[in-house]
Formats: C-alpha cells, structure tokens, sequence
C-alpha cells in the first residue's frame, strides 16, 4: 500500500484496522463482509477505503481470505483469541498485528491508525474527511487528539475512527489483564483516549445492521453469502 502525502489536507501515513469478524446475530447469520453494495462485498468497499494505508489488518474468520484476496487491496487477515470477543479484543488482535509488522521491518509506526466496520457502505467518502481533518491537525499541545466521525444525527462512531497509533496502543496495553479483552466494549477501551469529533457526509456512516438496513441502502446477499436469507427489502 501507498501512504498519502503531502501538506494540504493529506497524512504522511497511517495503518488501517478493518472489523469484520462478528456474528451478525440480526442477519441471521450471513456475513456483514460478504454483503455486496453495488457489485462489490462490503468487506471489498472498507478495505478500498483504507487502501492509503502504509498496512491493513482484517480482523475477521479465515473464511474471509478469498474475499480478502479479491479486493486486491493487500490485507492481513487475523483473528481475535477467542473468536466472536467483540470489537475492542478484535481491535487490540489487529494493532498488535500491525505493531508487529512494523516491528519486524524496523518501520517506526505511523502516526495515526485509521479503525472501519466492515458494514458500512458509503464510507469512503468518511474516511476523506477523516484524512483531510488529520492533515490540518497540528502535531503538538491540545491538536494531539483521535478523531471519531460524527453522523447527522450527531451520535460518534468509535468504528470509524481514525485514532493516534500510541494512544489506541496504549489503551491496548492498559487492559492487558487476565481474560484479556473478551467482551469488553468500545466506550471501556477508549475511556483513556482524548479524541474530538469530525463531521462526515451525511449517510456516510450508515451501518447494516438489520435486513431492514440492507433494503434501505441498496445492500444485497453477496454471492458468497446464505442464500436462504431473506430478500432485502424495496
């Protein structure tokens, strides 16, 4: 992957963490990642989003690899310990990944790691504002700060998120404790972490949740998915 550059608006680069291990309990059991928004799997349209990233990791079940694969976006694929322990401990499996690669190759880790869920089809242009508000950002006192999307109705996304690397590091560590993460939410994980919030294009947060959600947004059973689940509705 290519990092962005530049002064006006552009990072000189960051990591990507991509979550797309979860149950998806209101699908019935289809894969968010394998839903297809306008011919293309979700997991395919966030890992586009993050395809500025200097490394990306997937959080997400091997079954996912050939999904991976297709996107052509190079990824790594993990996995939280144990599967299905929520977001954050998939979160902490990911940055610890990256941390590792970056480790290995003796890069020193980037300033900023860019989080996405998997179930949110028009992120891309989020994940813009995200990179252009970083990129004003200044280096040093109270600008220190993540940046979490705020929607239109003004409720933040902590999984689209683009967190300084040391303070989402940090709160990986903090909680290196017996059961490790299991089950511990996201509001639990960041409560250490300064972050202020970044206005995004409206809908460019919507998640699926719900087949309900599928049908509002266009959002299809990928070919690769159940084919017994139900039509999205009109």
């Amino acid at each position: 992957m290519k990092p962005a550059t530049g002064s006006s608006g552009h990072i000189a680069g960051h990591n990507a963490i991509i979550l797309a291990g979860g149950r998806s309990s209101r699908l019935g059991g289809t894969p968010k990642a394998l839903l297809e928004s306008s011919g293309r799997t979700l997991l395919a349209v966030a890992l586009d989003a993050a395809s500025g990233a200097r490394n990306c990791a997937v959080a997400g079940p091997p079954e996912l690899s050939a999904a991976v694969e297709a996107s052509g976006v190079p990824a790594q694929l993990i996995r939280e310990d144990p599967p299905f322990s929520g977001p954050a401990a998939a979160v902490a499996a990911a940055w610890t990944a990256l941390a590792s690669r970056d480790e290995s190759t003796g890069t020193p880790p980037p300033e900023w790691t860019l989080v996405l869920a998997c179930d949110m089809p028009f992120v891309s242009q989020a994940v813009k504002a995200l990179l252009l508000e970083a990129g004003r950002s200044a280096d040093s006192g109270p600008q220190r700060q993540s940046l979490l999307c705020v929607d239109e109705s003004g409720r933040a996304q902590p999984l689209a998120a683009l967190y300084r690397t040391a303070a989402l590091g940090a709160a990986v560590s903090f909680f290196d404790r017996p059961g490790g993460l299991e089950n511990l939410s996201m509001k639990r994980l960041l409560a250490r972490v300064q972050w202020r919030n970044v206005a995004v294009p409206p809908h460019s947060t919507a998640d699926i949740d719900t087949w309900e959600d599928a049908g509002r947004w266009s959002v299809k059973p990928g070919t690769t998915g159940d084919p017994d689940a139900p039509a999205p509705l009109n």
